[in-house]
């Protein structure tokens, strides 16, 4: 057997039984140990890591899905913002457009209350219903 390789299982067995909380003395690998053992603890090495891995892979799936859905509402929350703004450039008159520049280049906040003379429509008609409502 190679150096390296008896190295390299050494180490691993020597991890393992230290992780199993086993004397290093009861799972030793040296020339007399048989070649099944060895295997069977290759194998068992080899399905803990695959188990590792498949559960990493399934925490990453599942987070990429939540990422997307975030991104998602995201894209339509800026669509919908988007046309908002689009709605009160068309409604501003040139003066609040102006104004508002000027508070964007000056850092200043907007202000809150609305000049003489201009009124805002209602947001939503009134619903005309026939019935009495309960």
């Amino acid at each position: 057997m190679d150096l390296g390789v008896y190295q390299l299982r050494h180490f691993s067995i020597s991890f393992l039984s230290s992780l199993l909380g086993t004397e290093n003395a009861s799972v030793r690998l040296d020339n007399s140990s048989s070649g099944a053992s060895v295997v069977a603890i290759d194998n068992k090495i080899e399905q803990a890591m695959d188990l590792v891995k498949s559960h990493l892979m399934y925490a990453v799936r599942e987070e990429v899905e939540v990422l997307k859905e975030q991104i998602k509402e995201l894209i339509e929350k800026n669509s919908q913002l988007e046309q908002e703004n689009n709605l009160l450039k068309t409604l501003a008159s040139p003066e609040q457009l102006a104004q508002f520049q000027a508070q964007l280049q000056t850092g200043s906040p907007p202000a809150t209350t609305q000049p003489q003379g201009t009124t805002q429509p209602p947001a939503q008609p009134a619903s005309q219903g026939s019935g009495p409502t309960a």
